[in-house]
């Protein structure tokens, strides 16, 4: 149980680490500066639903390689 544990904070930490990159680089280079309420809505949905995609897959490639090893 210590085991799974700690592989899943390890996970959910990297997982974290990469969503906020991600959401970073799509509102600093595909949103920049809306100009209206609604291209900030559309600006934070995207970087919200493209770094939870990431930290997702991140997490599942963690688990498959630990369960592979």
């Amino acid at each position: 149980m210590n085991f799974a544990l700690k592989e899943s904070a390890r996970a959910g930490l990297i997982g974290g680490v990469v969503s906020a990159v991600v959401a970073f680089l799509i509102a600093y280079y595909f949103a920049p500066f809306p100009l209206t309420l609604v291209d900030n809505s559309i600006g934070n949905g995207m970087s919200g639903f493209f770094s939870g995609l990431v930290s997702g897959f991140i997490g599942v490639f963690i688990v498959l390689k630990k369960q592979a090893s």
